[in-house]
């Protein structure tokens, strides 16, 4: 096999750098390679540069990719390490989704100071979250609850709980893990009724299209079983909008040949929700994605996305 330098391009945060070495450890397992036949490239993305506004108002997910991208373009590194729930549903020509690696916890941590779960906060409580999908969850269970900007890496929103600024927050217990953070969480989110968003806790692998080494390279890390989750909620969240401005929650399950999923839409301040859930084969996980978007946007109706 080949061994020229294999670069991995990834954001700098704690997380996206524990995310990047992870899948450098497995390529190193699964090949028989040193640690030096892996440089980790850091991209500072426009997403690490806006902390004070919502994703929402600025462009949405590809504010966390599109510097990594145009260096996965550039060919300035060979493959791109990311966070499946922060890829946009439209990737740039060239450029494809070639590996997902095993899924950690895809529940929504909620972390508690005032009190260890949401249904125990005090009547009017602060809580801080930058997801729109988290925070309309959040309103729909507790419609008395002040939900606040909350934007940063997991160690800063940590920072600022602690330091009194919110009553509580809601970060992904895969990452929590990835970190060795997850003696922090107070209460874990059932996902019958806080689904999370279509792709969290999975790590996605982004190439070149052709790239025949890289893919070759990846071939033996890459979990079958995500893959085809993933496949299933991206088509889910295509189909709505891919991208920052709505609430949707969407959770595949794989068991064997069968394939489970939940969808979810909602009304920004939680005040409306429409949900459904299908079921079919691995094979049909694309369809089944796509069928979900389809009769939720029929059931929800024209008004509902002209709201957002």
């Amino acid at each position: 096999m080949q061994t020229d330098l294999i670069r991995i391009g990834t954001r700098g945060s704690d997380l996206a750098l524990a995310q990047a070495r992870e899948t450098r450890t497995r390529l190193m397992v699964a090949h028989g390679l040193p640690e030096d036949a892996f440089a980790i490239v850091v991209i500072t993305t426009t997403g690490d540069r806006i902390t004070n506004r919502p994703l929402s108002e600025v462009g949405g997910k590809g504010l966390f990719t599109k510097e990594i991208e145009e260096a996965l373009l550039d060919r300035r590194i060979d493959l791109a390490v990311h966070s499946s729930k922060d890829m946009p549903t439209l990737l740039p020509e060239g450029l494809e989704l070639s590996a997902f690696l095993q899924r950690e916890d895809p529940r929504d941590a909620f972390i508690g100071k005032t009190a260890p779960t949401i249904e125990g906060l005090p009547e009017g409580a602060v809580v801080g979250s930058a997801s729109l999908r988290r925070q309309a969850l959040l309103k729909r269970m507790r419609p008395d609850l002040q939900v606040v900007l909350f934007r940063g890496n997991v160690p800063t929103r940590l920072a600022k709980l602690h330091a009194g600024e919110v009553d509580g927050t809601l970060l992904a217990q895969a990452g929590l893990k990835r970190l060795g953070l997850e003696a922090a969480t107070t209460d874990l989110l059932p996902l019958d009724t806080f689904p999370p968003a279509p792709g969290q806790g999975a790590i996605a692998i982004e190439t070149r299209v052709g790239d025949g080494r890289i893919a070759a390279i990846l071939q033996p890390i890459h979990h079958a079983p995500t893959g085809a989750a993933l496949a299933c909620e991206r088509a889910f969240l295509g189909a709505l909008d891919g991208s920052c401005k709505t609430p949707i929650a969407g959770y595949a399950k794989v068991d064997g040949e069968a394939l489970s999923f939940h969808g979810m839409i909602l009304t920004p301040d939680g005040v409306e929700a429409h949900e459904i859930r299908l079921n079919g084969t691995l094979a049909d996980a694309v369809g089944i994605g796509a069928e979900a978007a389809a009769d939720l946007r029929e059931r929800a109706g024209p008004h509902f996305f002209a709201t957002w």
